[in-house]
């Protein structure tokens, strides 16, 4: 399994959302000023991206970016975020880290998921 995963709800419509594209990024500096791709991915039917990055990744920065403008066109919303980055800081390399999205055109949340 990878050591990061995701998964995305769409709250507006009720349902997982499917087909996000998803990208994995690791801090390229102490500063988070610039950013490395680790793995790209898109939401399944249920909304998840089971295999996203390595199995393994070192203790460190990483966010998850969304591009929720290309899911919000696909189904017809208007969206007022067209990217959701969520930066977190991996401190366990021994956890699995899941960084769950609920999002809706106006709004979005986030938490440490299991």
């Amino acid at each position: 399994m990878s050591h990061v995963t995701t998964h995305v709800l769409d709250a507006a419509l009720g349902r997982p959302a499917r087909d996000v594209p998803v990208r994995l990024e690791a801090a390229a500096d102490g500063g988070r000023g610039s950013w490395k791709t680790l793995a790209e991915g898109r939401t399944n039917d249920d909304g998840r991206v089971p295999d996203l990055g390595p199995d393994q990744l070192a203790a460190g920065f990483y966010r998850v970016v969304f591009d929720t403008a290309a899911y919000f066109d696909a189904t017809g919303q208007r969206g007022f975020y067209p990217e959701v980055a969520i930066v977190f800081d991996l401190a366990d390399e021994d956890t699995h880290y899941h960084v769950p999205l609920l999002l809706s055109p106006f709004a979005y949340s986030t938490y440490r998921g299991s």
